[in-house]
């Protein structure tokens, strides 16, 4: 059966319990800011105007997602140029975000607007370790919970104990060559990293 409403949908599953409601707040507590200024990974999800969707990651040292008068500035460090999820929030301005913090099994969930800006005193706050970015995220936060641990607990994913050796997983440049069906000889994993280190 293929289910085509809410109703059929909590047929199944019934109703959120009180807590589950009330944890959902508007503006950033002690906790969330905590969780942020130790998070180092983040993934963006975002939606264009024509519906087109997309989840981003996006990592740092920990606490590199601001917060600027209780907005969240995240900078957008150079990459692939596809540019996905900065057209999405440019159409839409709309983010939702996951925050991640290793070997903690409960995430942050946050949901806002977002506007992308080249505001120069934004920026500067991102200057370090990595090549200035040249625009940021600004998001005003409107929704923000804690999410519950059972998918990593039934994930494992900090568990050492279940990583995957690299060496017996395809690298990326194999992958790629595969799925585009190429002549050239695939990137060894050790050039990419070293070209990947370099556009930091």
């Amino acid at each position: 059966m293929v289910i085509k409403s809410e109703a059929e949908l909590r047929e199944l599953y019934g109703y959120p319990g009180e807590r589950a409601v009330k944890k959902s707040l508007r503006k950033l507590d002690k906790h969330a800011l905590n969780f942020i200024s130790k998070s180092p990974f983040v993934v963006i999800s975002t939606a264009g105007a024509d519906g087109t969707l997309d989840s981003s990651p996006r990592g740092g040292a920990a606490g590199f997602v601001q917060v600027i008068d209780g907005r969240l500035a995240i900078p957008d460090y150079r990459g692939n140029n596809r540019l996905d999820s900065l057209k999405n929030i440019v159409e839409s301005g709309r983010v939702g975000m996951l925050f991640f913090i290793p070997g903690i099994d409960e995430t942050l969930r946050v949901n806002g607007k977002a506007v992308m800006t080249t505001d120069e005193a934004i920026l500067e706050r991102f200057t370090g370790n990595f090549k200035p970015p040249l625009t940021c995220i600004v998001v005003e936060v409107e929704e923000f919970f804690l999410h519950c641990a059972k998918a990593f607990m039934r994930s494992r994913l900090w568990d050492p104990g279940i990583q995957l050796d690299k060496n017996e997983f395809p690298t990326m440049g194999q992958m790629l060559k595969d799925q585009l069906n190429s002549d050239e000889e695939p990137e060894a994993r050790e050039d990419m990293v070293k070209r990947y280190k370099e556009n930091l």
